[in-house]
């Protein structure tokens, strides 16, 4: 069964960057777009940014500028690099492949 596992959330400072990995198990990830979304705390979940099978991004317009996604597609593994942090950017970070799969999420903390 093809599953997605985010990893590298943590705490970092404001103005610090981080980058999140997913990666998935199986030989299909190529054929699907990817997400990430995130859920702040006490809110709902947003989409944050999009890649599609080929490399097109889209972003949230309050990442823009900031957040970079990508794909390695044979590594099987999505990326969200996330640069010039802002504590407004805290919360659970989880990617979603377009065959429906969810990620069991990664905590992001942006705090002095």
């Amino acid at each position: 069964q093809v599953q997605l596992v985010e990893s590298g959330g943590g705490l970092v400072q404001p103005g610090g960057s981080l980058t999140l990995s997913c990666a998935a198990s199986g030989s299909i990830f190529r054929l699907f777009n990817m997400a990430w979304y995130r859920q702040p705390p006490g809110k709902s979940r947003e989409l944050v940014a999009t890649v599609t099978t080929d490399g097109r991004a889209n972003y949230k317009d309050a990442v823009k500028g900031r957040f970079t996604v990508s794909r390695d597609n044979a590594k099987n593994t999505a990326y969200l690099q996330m640069d010039s942090l802002k504590p407004e950017d805290t919360a659970v970070y989880f990617c979603h492949s377009s065959n429906g799969l969810w990620g069991q999420g990664t905590q992001v903390t942006v705090s002095s």
